[in-house]
């Protein structure tokens, strides 16, 4: 039988049961917040062409809402952010819930917009409120879980990345078809209101469980921001997960949004179609994916630390083909049922990339890790894979007309073998820089 995550053990931690129970909640809560927070952030990609029918946007201004838009306030505000998430006296739970209802309620706004420059700031906005939530997140949940479950424990969290995506696709497609862009946007911004009331109420921050200092435990003193960045970048396999998680995100962003204006536009498949093969592509087998890389990291990795990354390396060497064929094949049923396959290998990276670096850092770095990891995923990922995939499709749709975003895609499937090669060079690493606790 498969042990539970528990909490670890320290002075005046609650007893193992109730550590156990707490740690359970908190994975379950957070990964609802975390369905939400794709939700929210992806929900574009199924209403791009009805919202660039209605404002008269180009493929280049789609790109820039689903992408930089949304990136670079997330990117630039998630540093000093998760440096407060760092301190010993940050309420992280606190942290998420106002996090959560200011990106909820700049959704909702998002469907106001009359124009590309609202549309514009109400993302900015959504992007801002974001930044707050995963990086405190992974903090929490790496204070919570043991250090053998941290693989499978972050790629549960992860799993809000596909599920949110794939309820974005499903109900914004099936939403805008019968109301509208508008709609839907303002139908699932407004429920995460009512979600930040619950993680108020039903976690706990375990920096308030654990009262070291009145068991006359000095507690581990605060690093510098200089301090935390230093330890953060001497690491090597830290850097090289950097580049393969960027590079990954780059692509990912892409093709979550071209690919489906690629279903509409080559296949002829209406939103909601496009919508429901994308989310058995993007949702179902994502899901899949980032659990399944999760248990390999874990099972494979207390045998060799190297193994933790070996899945996601070698998996994504193999997508890169597979993804090629798919968006070859002129079948949009033949192309969804190819597309499966490397979608679930490049999903496996998420748990073990996230848990390494987790684990090349002292706690007190801990945060800041992760959104340095964040920021290079998506100012990078998301706020260039989107708009450049679009600047790409504009400049060959008068050689290419509507077939300009299949060309886009094949060169995208082969750059996939990129972040394959970053990940297997960070697995040489890690048995000499992965940390005990």
């Amino acid at each position: 039988m498969s042990q539970k995550p528990a909490l670890a053990a320290d002075i005046g931690a609650p007893p193992p049961d109730r550590a156990a129970a707490n740690a359970r909640t908190m994975l379950w809560v957070l990964l609802i917040v975390y369905i939400f927070n794709f939700l929210d952030r992806q929900i574009v990609n199924i209403l791009a062409e009805p919202i660039k029918g209605e404002l008269g946007l180009s493929d280049t201004e789609l790109g820039l809402l689903a992408g930089p838009a949304f990136a670079v306030f997330y990117a630039v505000l998630g540093i000093p952010i998760a440096r407060y998430a760092d301190k010993d006296g940050t309420n992280r739970v606190r942290l998420i819930a106002l996090a959560l209802a200011i990106w909820s309620a700049m959704t909702a706004v998002c469907g106001l917009a009359q124009n590309f420059v609202q549309l514009l700031l109400a993302r900015i906005g959504v992007g801002i409120g974001e930044a707050g939530c995963t990086p405190a997140a992974h903090s929490l949940i790496t204070d919570s879980v043991k250090p053998e479950k941290r693989s499978s424990a972050i790629a549960f969290y992860g799993m809000g990345v596909p599920i949110g995506s794939l309820l974005g696709l499903i109900i914004g497609g099936i939403v805008n078809d019968l109301y509208g862009w508008r709609i839907a946007l303002m139908l699932v911004g407004v429920p995460g209101l009512l979600l930040a009331l619950i993680v108020l109420f039903v976690l706990r921050e375990p920096r308030h469980l654990k009262p070291v200092e009145a068991a006359g435990v000095a507690r581990p003193a605060q690093l510098s921001t200089g301090e935390a960045m230093r330890e953060i970048f001497n690491s090597r396999a830290f850097v090289y997960i950097l580049i393969a998680a960027s590079v990954t995100a780059f692509l990912g962003y892409g093709k979550a949004l071209w690919t489906i204006s690629f279903f509409i536009r080559s296949h002829g498949l209406s939103t909601t179609e496009a919508g429901l093969a994308m989310a058995v592509v993007l949702g179902l087998a994502g899901v899949f994916g980032t659990w399944f890389g999760g248990k390999m990291a874990d099972i494979f990795g207390s045998r060799d630390k190297k193994h933790i990354l070996t899945f996601p390396a070698y998996g994504m060497a193999v997508a890169a083909p597979v993804l090629f064929l798919g968006y070859y094949m002129e079948n949009w049923l033949v192309a969804v049922a190819l597309l499966i396959v490397p979608t679930v290998l490049n999903s496996a990276y998420y748990g073990p990339a996230y848990a390494c670096v987790q684990g090349l850092v002292r706690p007190q770095a801990r945060a800041v890790a992760a959104s340095i990891m964040l920021f290079g995923q998506n100012l990078i990922g998301l706020g260039f894979g989107p708009f450049l995939f679009g600047v790409l499709s504009d400049m060959l749709a008068p050689t290419y007309g509507q077939e300009s975003v299949r060309y886009v895609l094949y060169g995208a499937a082969w750059l996939g073998l990129i972040p394959a090669f970053f990940f297997w060079r960070a697995s040489l690493r890690l048995k000499a820089e992965l940390k005990s606790g």
